[in-house]
């Protein structure tokens, strides 16, 4: 039997994709708070609460990498991946607590749309992520890195419509700066995933 006297600690796979599950429950509780605006302190809490989940796992994703010497891939791509993950969650409850904040009476077509878009893609980062310790799978992260790029893409032009129809319809100044800053939270997390993609790329690249 052959021993490793350094250790490689395959926990981060497991915490990397904890962070990316909680993603997607977020980015579902995103898109039923846009389609069924009701219950709205309730839904914007539990979002919250989410994000705090997704705070406290980047947290010890950054604790065991200042106590392990041998990780399973770089160190500097573990901690990228944490954060740009955690930027995600962190721009999606600004984005719900803006609409509290601004106490909005409903969403747009256009948000509803977005946060469909922010739905997708962290589907397709959980499922890229979910990847990555079969080291004979990596490749088949990039179709998902493919994919993800499409949809931010989407999200973009989606972004741009929205503004355009803010700016150029009757809308009034306050509502207008109200949703510039809901749309521009959205858009953010949708470039945080296109970051997760081509983190996990360059990893591919590197590794397979």
């Amino acid at each position: 039997m052959r021993f490793s006297l350094i250790p490689r600690n395959y926990r981060f796979f497991d915490l990397l994709h904890a962070s990316a599950k909680n993603l997607v429950e977020a980015g579902e509780a995103l898109l039923d708070l846009m389609e069924h605006y009701q219950n709205v302190e309730m839904k914007i809490a539990h979002i919250r609460e989410l994000e705090h989940k997704g705070d406290a796992i980047t947290h010890e994703i950054m604790a065991r990498l200042h106590k392990t010497f041998v990780t399973p891939i770089e160190r500097e791509d573990i901690a990228r991946l944490a954060d740009r993950m955690d930027d995600v969650m962190d721009h999606v409850e600004e984005a719900t607590a803006a609409m509290k904040i601004y106490e909005v009476s409903g969403p747009t077509i256009h948000s509803v749309e977005m946060a469909d878009i922010v739905r997708l893609m962290t589907l397709k980062v959980e499922e890229a992520i979910s990847r990555l310790p079969d080291h004979r799978r990596l490749r088949d992260i990039l179709p998902d890195c493919v994919e993800l790029n499409r949809l931010e893409n989407a999200a973009d032009d989606l972004f741009r419509r929205a503004m355009a129809e803010l700016f150029h319809s009757e809308t009034a100044p306050a509502e207008i700066i109200k949703w510039r800053d809901i749309y521009r939270q959205l858009e953010a997390a949708t470039d945080r995933c296109e970051d997760v993609a081509n983190l996990l790329e360059g990893i591919v690249l590197r590794h397979a």
